[in-house]
């Protein structure tokens, strides 16, 4: 299967708890589709201490997986969303 394109997208979007509105991530995402996943080397900046959890409410946003062969974190459905 083909890996994600190695040429991040120039379009940048901030990622946020849901619960708690405390950013997560900054993140180049490609395309206007919902944010299911989000690829390790697109993280330009990265907030929280512990992987896949919100350091202000503690709260589970994320799984770690591999996609296409890249690391990758998959969206739990509701736990985040961006802008």
């Amino acid at each position: 299967m083909a890996k994600p394109r190695s040429k991040a997208p120039t379009k940048s979007i901030d990622i946020f708890c849901k619960q708690c509105q405390q950013p997560l991530f900054k993140y180049k995402k490609g395309g206007k589709g919902a944010l299911v996943k989000c690829f390790k080397e697109r993280i330009t900046k990265d907030f929280t201490v512990t992987p896949c959890v919100c350091p202000n409410c503690d709260a589970v946003f994320a799984r770690e997986t591999l996609i296409r062969g890249a690391p990758a974190y998959k969206f739990i459905g509701g736990k985040v969303w961006f802008k």
